[in-house]
């Protein structure tokens, strides 16, 4: 029994890891739960055989080496959870014997994101800091300020000097579309639900990229030593007036069968939401009888979560497609037998990849089961084994393009297959110039994708520069088009010679370049030809660019066929320099500056604006390249170190405006050198 106690920490360890730091988890809360649960019965049945370092004793822990760590003043514990409405009776009726009274609950969706707690003091946002391990966790607070639910001031008064407000960081399933949208594009893995794409933007070290992302919030929990009110349902209508969001489905139960009438309403209702919920969270609303039941080592005893069964089906795979991408991405799909799930008719669900469909064990005509809790797309999480059709073959990953039969390649640190075959594939050739004519890149109206299929078939088009070249009467004769149709379509590809350079970098269809990178690559390098003759190092200085990004650029301009293709858009007349913007002053012309840290009135993109605005350049990253470093309160360490070593000047804030007002321009003598000791006191 010790083996199988400690096979299965093994295994939650894991799934904390996966779950917590990866944002990427393998298995359903459920089935984790249920893992639990086991272990729990196990290390209580055997207690000589628990160890310390068990996940029945902790909170799993989503801290990262990216940020600094800040302590909870509050400690955020987990929650128990529960599938059972036996358990919530059990839940009241132990409240009422530890207390002697029939409390009044309070019932609230439980919300599927990431837990923030956020300190506001003398009604100004303080600090945000992430759940962590419960006593301690990332301080994000740059990217919490740009998610417009948060407020960052509080207004009609009434609120403590100083207090916690807890909630959820969640994307709304629109943004979370769209933002999968534009991964897709940029050949980049797509998240699997809104979740994971939540907390992986809470993580991101951008907070302007965090801002674009449309995060949302649902607060829902108050600490501090003076709250206004002696229970949590006041208060939380109390902190909206203050400005926060709080759900508008709270709901006060006096009973048991207000709760499970709570409960039996969302579990159906919970689909018509423009966001995700896994469960309803069932609170003591008065605190003195909080107080009076206390707190586990890990969670709350006032407290239950009662967790949504995940929506599953079974239904029979009728055939596997594998699909060809513009990037050469191969995607299995499973084509179902129709079957309803969570208010749609699912027919369709993709396997992702080959270590999927080994994951699953997926053979021929096998009846799984599909989910859709938390996803926006089916997925299928088991096979039925019991049901298995004697002698079914087992699925193979094909080794060859389904559509132009090249030898399939899978590249190291990737889970997908690729199609090598970029310039005669002709789903990639199709995909190439959807991607270029879309709304994001060239904008070219009235070309839909069954239109750019039929011109390719028909030999019109091989490529999208090939689109600047067609005629009017080429169009007309199409299918539904017709001669207005056609004129609008040939205005429009005119008029897409206007798009600005860095959507026309977009539009190219590089691996890894999505709509922010491509802004981001264009207005740092400003033209193509700088771009194209750029070493590894001079582009992973600018904003967004890592190692893998850099390979993707230098490979894709290393292609002839590639450079081909831009001579070609360059002759046609499309935009391939950034404009210059008027500036403001060229005092800081030939100076590039790293900024770093937070500054009482000034974001960091907004110095960036000032650095540019003044004929600057800004880096985000120190190099040998670097003139100065701005540091402000709490400037990173390794940007500091960098600095040193490198002999570039480290400046203040103050100093930097001296140089845009005309004052000194901070040689040597002037120079402010920060370590982190004596930074908070310096500026």
């Amino acid at each position: 029994m010790k083996n199988k106690i400690e096979e299965l920490i093994n295994l939650l360890n894991y799934h904390n890891y996966r779950y917590y730091v990866l944002n990427a988890p393998e298995i359903s809360d459920y089935e984790y739960d249920l893992l639990l649960k086991e272990l729990e019965e196990l290390e209580n049945k055997y207690p000589e055989f628990k160890s310390a370092n068990s996940p029945t004793t902790r909170v799993g822990s989503d801290i990262s080496n990216s940020f600094e760590q800040y302590p909870h003043r509050y400690p955020m514990l987990s929650l128990a959870n529960t599938y059972s409405q036996d358990d919530i009776i059990d839940f009241d009726n132990r409240i009422i014997k530890e207390t002697g009274e029939e409390p009044e609950y309070v019932c609230e969706l439980k919300f599927d994101g990431t837990a923030i707690s956020i300190a506001y003091e003398n009604g100004g946002l303080l600090r945000a800091v992430t759940r962590g391990d419960g006593t301690r966790g990332d301080i994000v607070t740059n990217n919490v300020r740009t998610i417009r639910s948060i407020p960052l001031g509080l207004q009609d008064g009434g609120y403590p000097e100083y207090f916690e407000i807890r909630g959820e960081i969640y994307l709304p399933h629109s943004s979370f579309e769209k933002l999968n949208e534009e991964r897709e594009d940029a050949g980049e893995p797509a998240f699997a639900n809104p979740r994971n794409a939540a907390a992986g933007t809470l993580k991101l070290q951008n907070s302007s990229v965090v801002a674009q992302r449309k995060l949302d919030s649902f607060m829902y929990d108050i600490y501090s030593d003076n709250l206004p009110y002696d229970n949590h349902y006041d208060n939380l209508m109390a902190a909206k007036k203050w400005g926060f969001k709080i759900s508008d489905h709270i709901k006060k139960c006096g009973s048991l069968e207000e709760i499970f009438e709570y409960i039996n309403y969302w579990d159906k209702e919970r689909y018509k939401l423009s966001y995700d919920t896994d469960g309803v969270v069932i609170k003591v609303n008065r605190y003195s009888l909080r107080r009076q039941l206390g707190l586990t080592s890990k969670s709350p005893r006032w407290a239950v979560a009662y967790k949504f069964k995940a929506e599953q089906a079974l239904t029979k795979i009728d055939s596997i497609d594998f699909q060809v991408g513009r990037t050469g991405a191969i995607t299995p799909v499973a084509n179902l037998e129709p079957v309803h799930l969570a208010g749609t008719t699912v027919k369709r669900a993709s396997l992702h990849n080959a270590d999927q469909i080994a994951l699953l064990d997926i053979h021929y005509n096998d009846m799984v089961y599909v989910e859709k809790s938390g996803e926006i797309i089916p997925k299928i999480v088991g096979v039925n084994t019991s049901m298995r059709e004697a002698g079914s073959a087992y699925v193979k990953f094909i080794t060859h393009c389904p559509e132009c039969g090249t030898v399939l390649v899978k590249i190291d640190g990737e889970a997908r297959h690729y199609c090598p075959n970029v310039a005669h594939c002709p789903p990639q050739i199709v995909g190439r110039i959807i991607h270029f004519i879309g709304r994001r890149a060239m904008n070219i109206d009235g070309l839909g994708e069954e239109t750019v299929q039929l011109l390719f078939e028909n030999g019109l088009i091989a490529d999208p520069a090939d689109l600047y070249a067609l005629k009017h009467e080429q169009l007309s004769v199409l299918p539904r088009l017709g001669d207005k149709s056609a004129d609008n379509i040939i205005k429009s590809i005119e008029r897409s010679k206007e798009v600005p350079f860095q959507r026309v970098l977009f539009a190219l269809g590089i691996k890894f370049i999505g709509e922010t990178t491509a802004k981001n690559i264009a207005l740092y390098f400003k033209s193509m030809d700088k771009i194209m003759s750029a070493s590894h190092e001079e582009l992973i200085e600018a904003e967004e660019v890592g190692e893998k990004i850099a390979d993707s650029l230098i490979a894709f301009f290393k292609d002839d066929n590639n450079l081909n293709f831009i001579s070609r858009l360059k002759k046609i007349g499309l935009r391939f320099e950034v404009e210059e913007e008027n500036l403001l002053s060229d005092k800081l012309q030939g100076l590039s500056f790293v900024i770093s840290g937070s500054f009482d009135n000034y974001s960091r993109d907004e110095l960036k604006g000032i650095v540019e605005i003044n004929g600057g350049k800004y880096l985000s990253a120190v190099s040998a390249k670097t003139d100065y470093l701005i540091a402000g309160y709490k400037t990173g360490e390794t940007k500091l170190s960098k600095a040193k070593k490198l002999g570039t000047k480290i400046i203040s804030l103050e100093e930097f405006m001296r140089m845009i007002n005309n004052q000194s321009n901070c040689d040597d003598s002037d120079e402010i050198i920060v370590s982190s000791t004596t930074q908070s006191t310096l500026f």
